[in-house]
């Protein structure tokens, strides 16, 4: 019976107590951290909307009904600039996310990709300027002149059909005004 003890219970015991210690420091941490981190990111989603939706002055979040899949959040300028759409879509390497910021005319000030999954070198080149400012000034109806990008057609296109659904839900929202 001692042996049971010494050989069983007690390793179970130990290993018990270092995990319940580990599992407290790591919720204490957590509860630390985390207003901090959702500070730092709202930081960035507002840093992000006033790059591409320049004249904005401040954003206040919409809510339409029946909006695209891509489509996870909308934001109106409060002085009437614009919209800026939250996106994802699905690359060839996972999610991509993308911000794009259209103003109230209709045309597109600029596109962003805030993450990506994608293959580097290739889909990871949807994220740069030389792809992304092709969007710039286009509309619905100039949305086909962009090129996708040799190699990474899955990518570009999902990225392009992000933006076609920020058109889409743009329409929606001035509709619903």
């Amino acid at each position: 019976m001692k042996n049971t003890f010494k050989e069983i219970i007690k390793p179970v015991l130990v290993l018990t107590s270092i995990c319940l210690v580990v599992s407290a420091l790591l919720a204490y941490v957590n509860t630390v951290t985390s207003p901090i981190i959702a500070e730092a990111e709202q930081k960035a989603a507002q840093e992000a909307m006033a790059e591409v939706l320049s004249e904005a002055d401040a954003f206040k979040q919409v809510t339409v009904d029946g909006m695209p899949e891509r489509v996870t959040e909308i934001y109106r300028a409060e002085n009437g600039a614009g919209y800026v759409f939250m996106l994802t879509t699905k690359g060839y390497g996972g999610d991509m996310k993308l911000i794009c910021g259209i103003k109230a005319d209709g045309v597109i000030e600029a596109c962003k990709t805030l993450s990506h999954a994608e293959t580097s070198g290739l889909g990871s080149k949807t994220a740069d300027d030389a792809y992304r400012s092709q969007y710039s000034g286009k509309t619905s109806d100039t949305l086909s002149e962009v090129d996708a990008i040799s190699g990474a057609t899955i990518s570009s296109t999902a990225y392009k059909s992000a933006v076609e659904d920020a058109f889409a839900a743009f329409n929606a929202v001035k509709e619903a005004e």
